[in-house]
């Protein structure tokens, strides 16, 4: 029997698949299943997965619902213990189910695992993810006792570098279909994860965020998104002055996504809830700025990036 399932789910996602599928099969660590669930694609997707896969992938062809739930459909066929999530136009190096199982053998007792990235914003431009941990040694894997004072720059929690007991999620609910769209939909359960208990994350890098994939459920338009909920923390945030502050760092950014969208009613009940202590000098600028500044730094940023440099107000 295996001992870990992955779980893809996909939507429209031809163009990207087959690299991801690929990188599944370089795996070092190949006891495992793999669960595919096409999410009502239309395009050929499903074809494509199909002419890649071994018997060790289970594919389930699904109506379209959205990716939480097809998230929490794939965890409920796992035949496994352990579920490791994957995107479908994500990349593992060969290295990340090793990693992940060792740390999973090394901390047999909790209860979800993480590992480092790397984002790609263009072709010319990969970076590693920011956080304190980060200045660790590169092999170090320990549990993290406060999700959030790491996660202030980039979560440590990524969704195809994560992997998590199935009792563990379930217990969680899985992912919340209230959000859709990338709105949120992972970010909210890292959080009620971190909440329930402490992240085992190793410092070693063994995933790549696509950030230019084809078809990006993060490019709806933002008023056709649901957003998760942050209000509903805020009385953990009083006693946890790292949670407040990575609220209100969501908070910033949905902001200036509404702000962008022309919704002001949103985002001034966004910036409402913000302690501003919590935002660096930019962050703070950029919520004053009008929309035609926006937009321009907006584009200077996306010319930046083509140049291969990284610009962000997170840190």
């Amino acid at each position: 029997m295996a001992q870990i399932s992955v779980i893809i789910p996909l939507y429209n996602k031809e163009k990207d698949i087959a690299k991801t599928i690929a990188s599944v099969l370089a795996q070092t660590y190949t006891d495992f299943e793999v669960i595919i669930v096409n999410d009502g694609s239309t395009d050929n997707s499903l074809k494509a997965v199909k002419a890649l896969v071994d018997d060790r992938f289970i594919i389930f062809d699904n109506q379209n619902q959205g990716v939480a739930k097809t998230r929490n459909f794939g965890v409920s066929k796992a035949n496994t213990a352990i579920v490791a999530f994957l995107d479908a136009d994500d990349y593992w190096h060969p290295n990340h189910l090793e990693v992940v199982l060792n740390a999973i053998n090394t901390y047999p007792s909790q209860d979800w695992f993480a590992t480092a990235y790397e984002k790609k914003h263009t072709t010319s431009l990969v970076t590693s993810m920011r956080s304190p941990v980060r200045d660790k040694d590169a092999d170090w894997c320990g549990i993290i006792e406060n999700y959030f004072k790491h996660s202030l720059v980039d979560a440590l929690a990524w969704t195809s570098a994560v992997a998590m007991k199935v009792s563990f999620f379930e217990s969680l609910h899985g992912f919340d279909f209230k959000i859709t769209n990338g709105a949120g939909e992972d970010t909210d359960l890292w959080l009620r994860a971190a909440l329930k208990s402490p992240l085992v994350f190793c410092n070693t890098i063994t995933a790549q965020h696509n950030l230019i994939g084809s078809n990006r459920i993060s490019h709806t338009a933002t008023l056709k998104r649901d957003y998760m909920p942050l209000d509903v923390y805020n009385k953990q945030a009083e006693n946890d002055t790292y949670l407040k502050k990575y609220l209100d760092l969501n908070r910033y950014s949905f902001a200036l996504q509404h702000k962008m969208a022309g919704d002001a009613k949103s985002f001034e009940a966004y910036v409402s809830g913000i302690d501003s202590a919590n935002l660096n000098g930019k962050q703070q600028f950029l919520l004053k700025q009008p929309l035609w500044v926006l937009r321009a730094i907006k584009k200077v940023k996306e010319v930046v990036e083509t140049l291969g440099f990284r610009m962000t107000s997170f840190g």
